[in-house]
């Protein structure tokens, strides 16, 4: 989940990275955050195999399409709308868990250049939480990283290894030729059609119940089974989001073929 600053496709909501630097950030500080405002129109977002668990009691759990289908978070089942936060990024329920990638916001681990073989700490500049203020936390003492910058480095650093772990789970998927092409089909009480939603990947729950019985052990003792069936059972909790959004008039607006764009 590394990239390059001034890389041409940069990560979802982030519009620029520049590396953190002592002599060039020496008196910046950090806001903290009460919204996310960046969050309000987004329905999905990437996930760690780590947080199954956590976002799977909310949030539908899905894979993107593609040959790099990372786990993703439903926050809504339709482009443009998020159902867990509000217009200006505030949680709608204060006690609903938020996914990592969203909290990692605006710093991550980045190469400096192509052939980098570290990572190093860089920010989002646009973002409204860092900059040269008069209140907030300091990025550096002195010329060293403050106590605030260094909890920031070991949670991306963290979060840089949950995407490895994340990684490896999804090529097991691929591997056992697990996911499949997801379809939902939703019919509110008098609709004359269902809503279909697809443009998403899923766990082939048939394929998982044929795996021989040492396979079945072998995803059992490294945690992996419960990850997919976390998965698997988040998947009802779509019918709960798109109820959501017809009672507060942000669902489609009449049944058909819906390719959700759950990329990112």
């Amino acid at each position: 989940m590394a990239t390059a600053p001034g890389a041409s496709a940069l990560p979802l909501f982030y519009n620029d990275l520049v590396p953190l630097s002592s002599e060039l950030h020496a008196d910046w500080r950090v806001k903290p955050a009460n919204a996310a405002p960046f969050l309000a129109n987004q329905h999905a977002v990437p996930l760690t195999v780590e947080e199954f668990p956590m976002v799977a009691r909310r949030m539908p759990i899905v894979f993107a399409v593609g040959d790099d289908p990372v786990p993703l978070a439903l926050m809504a089942l339709n482009e443009g709308v998020n159902m867990f936060v509000n217009e200006d990024g505030t949680l709608v329920d204060p006690e609903v868990y938020v996914p990592a990638y969203i909290r990692r916001y605006p710093y991550m681990l980045a190469k400096l250049t192509p052939d980098a073989t570290e990572l190093s700490l860089c920010f989002d500049p646009s973002s409204e939480t860092i900059g040269k203020f008069d209140e907030g936390e300091k990025l550096f003492d002195g010329n060293q990283p403050s106590e605030l910058t260094k909890g920031i480095l070991a949670f991306t650093e963290q979060f840089e290894q949950a995407g490895q772990k994340t990684a490896q789970f999804v090529k097991e998927l691929k591997e056992l030729d697990l996911l499949i092409d997801g379809e939902v089909s939703i019919q509110p009480e008098g609709a004359p059609q269902p809503f279909i939603y697809r443009g998403f990947q899923m766990v082939d729950e048939k394929k998982l119940n044929e795996l021989r019985g040492d396979q079945l052990r072998k995803m059992a003792q490294s945690g992996m089974l419960p990850l997919i069936y976390a998965h698997l059972f988040s998947l009802s909790l779509m019918r709960d989001v798109f109820a959501r959004q017809m009672q507060t008039g942000k669902g489609p607006q009449a049944p058909s073929a819906i390719e959700m764009p759950a990329g990112a």
